[in-house]
């Protein structure tokens, strides 16, 4: 009688040793090997497309720093000058969240307490300033009022030029009157008309007066702190220039 030929004697020695696997099982890992290469594809390509943009983005100008103008030949940025940020070392906290440089700190408080002693409480409403600050006052609120860079330095100096980086110098409000922070009325109130008698016996000076030099909004809340040499070294140049468009005035 003839032997009957199967489909298992047809396959090697070497591969019949080996366990079957049952065609539903193989059906079914073939399924997921396939949906991993979809998968592990979908991954490398998403990599592609979220990578891409970050490089590109890189090599684009900042949308903020781009339209600012070159400084003068004196070293103003628009009507601005430079100047160095205070050493931490050298800054005290005078109230919680302001800090001023050691010696400005002990001038403020000491003229503080003389004006509440007249009856006039004067209010501590900005101090030192870094960078990152100063850059977040400028930037950020320029775009979203749509001004011009030298539309928004009239009010605030772009940052590296801020007097603020020095810790000498200070914004004041009166206690009394808090609707004037800020604000121009402010040389309206009892505060201010202290100040202007007596703030130069501590060493304080206005930084931007009526139609100043500099071409800087008139802010009578501003006063800097020029009792040491280090301090009248820093605002030096910019005393003599304001001066010195006086007199040409």
């Amino acid at each position: 009688m003839p032997k009957l030929t199967t489909q298992l004697d047809e396959i090697p020695v070497a591969r019949r040793l080996t366990p079957s696997v049952p065609q539903q099982q193989r059906h079914g890992l073939s399924g997921l090997l396939t949906l991993l290469m979809l998968l592990a594809g979908g991954i490398v390509v998403g990599m592609v497309l979220f990578l891409r943009p970050a490089q590109d983005m890189s090599t684009l100008p900042d949308p903020l720093t781009e339209p600012m103008p070159q400084p003068e030949a004196d070293g103003r940025l628009l009507g601005h000058f430079p100047y160095p940020v205070a050493h931490g070392a050298d800054l005290v906290e005078v109230i919680p969240g302001r800090r001023l440089h050691r010696d400005a700190a002990t001038a403020f408080l000491a003229m503080q307490r003389d004006a509440a002693e007249a009856g006039v409480q004067l209010r501590l409403l900005s101090a030192f300033r870094d960078r990152e600050t100063q850059h977040n006052l400028f930037f950020p609120i320029m775009v979203e009022r749509d001004q011009q860079p030298e539309e928004r330095a009239r009010v605030s100096a772009p940052p590296g030029y801020s007097e603020h980086h020095t810790g000498y110098a200070l914004d004041l409000g009166d206690v009394r009157h808090p609707k004037l922070d800020l604000d121009e009325a402010f040389d309206q109130s009892a505060a201010f008309a202290w100040l202007q008698q007596h703030a130069s016996r501590y060493h304080f000076r206005m930084s931007f007066p009526v139609d100043n030099g500099q071409g800087v909004a008139y802010e009578p809340w501003h006063w800097r702190w020029e009792g040491s040499s280090h301090a009248l070294e820093l605002f030096e140049q910019a005393r003599r220039f304001n001066a010195a468009t006086l007199t040409i005035h």
